[in-house]
């Protein structure tokens, strides 16, 4: 078992003033890329042990958004208890305070109710904002928004990016090219302080708010590509295309970057092929899968077990490390 240790970086903009979380009942978390197996697995340990799953995805939740998203189906949903799942429409925009205030309230109440939350991520940013909270930052200025807002109407995203990566190599390597919102904020902090968004969240070093013991699955990365390519295929097969063509006028801009709601709307709007727009997901999945990694790879404490192996294998190695009598953060089991 390969244990990570280093200092927390990200992309946070409040505090959410809450003391540390002990209790009972630390979260388990259950992290890795996209394709992982993160959901068959969360599935077997919550047939194992008394559970109650947390969502950490900042698409899975909007509603109506289901195929392309990977949510559980209605089955799994029905057999456990699922948090953070359908909480608001693909129209709104949905903020990691937001997020972090109602996934708190979620695990209070699965604590409350004598069981233990499962946390399982595929948002980085989401996590870590969960875990250690979000950092002081400057408020927004709307001037300076609706300035870069314009230039990445004109020059696109990549632009922006380009100019973050001058001024913040470090934020800039941890943010998606295409994820607006997130270069946005990380030049705004720069332009209204002078020092770069990275430099200011050095405080991520010190213990998490939330007491948890992670697992983190881990692929070769040929084996992985192979499982996204499958994926994908299996989600046009499930009816993807008709379920963007079905919500293409009420995505706002955050659903909209979900991977494969936009590239189909490309291909609806008359820009590129059915088959453009599904190798551009699988292409733009992949890129996702990487920039997750990258993320993951600051997280402390990480256990990180090798899931090439079966499903029923990998849940034993999943469990053995998670219920090992040890401490993250300073609870204990």
């Amino acid at each position: 078992c390969q244990r990570v240790r280093s200092s927390m970086s990200g992309d946070m903009t409040l505090n959410t003033g809450k003391p540390p979380q002990g209790g009972e009942h630390p979260c388990w978390v259950l992290l890795g890329p996209t394709a992982s197996g993160k959901t068959e697995l969360s599935l077997l340990l919550a047939r194992r042990f008394p559970l109650e799953i947390v969502s950490v995805d900042s698409m899975q939740v909007y509603r109506g958004m289901d195929i392309g998203t990977a949510k559980p189906d209605r089955a799994a949903l029905g057999e456990v208890p699922h948090h953070m799942i359908d909480v608001v429409e693909p129209e709104e925009d949905f903020s990691v305070a937001r997020f972090c205030r109602m996934a708190a309230d979620a695990i209070e109440g699965i604590r409350a109710r004598g069981v233990r939350p499962l946390l399982v991520c595929g948002t980085p940013l989401y996590l870590k904002a969960l875990l250690w909270g979000l950092f002081e930052g400057p408020g927004a200025d709307p001037s300076i928004r609706q300035r870069l807002r314009q230039q990445a109407a004109c020059y696109g995203p990549g632009r922006l990016h380009g100019i973050l990566a001058q001024v913040d190599p470090i934020a800039a390597d941890r943010i998606d090219p295409n994820d607006l919102k997130r270069i946005e904020r990380a030049l705004e902090v720069y332009e209204l302080t002078g020092q770069p968004i990275s430099a200011r969240q050095a405080q991520f070093g010190g213990p998490p708010q939330i007491g948890h013991v992670a697992v983190g699955l881990r692929l070769p990365r040929p084996v992985l590509y192979e499982r996204i390519e499958r994926r994908v295929d299996r989600m046009m097969e499930a009816g993807l295309l008709e379920e963007v063509r079905r919500l293409r006028a009420r995505l706002g801009p955050q659903a909209r970057q979900a991977v494969g709601y936009g590239e189909l709307v490309a291909h609806l709007e008359g820009r590129c092929s059915l088959q453009q727009a599904v190798e551009s997901i699988k292409r733009n999945t992949r890129r996702l899968a990487k920039h997750q990694l990258a993320w993951f790879r600051h997280f402390p404490r990480v256990c990180w077990i090798d899931v090439t192996a079966g499903l029923e294998e990998s849940g034993d190695k999943c469990a053995e490390e998670l219920v090992k009598p040890c401490t993250f953060g300073g609870f204990g089991l």
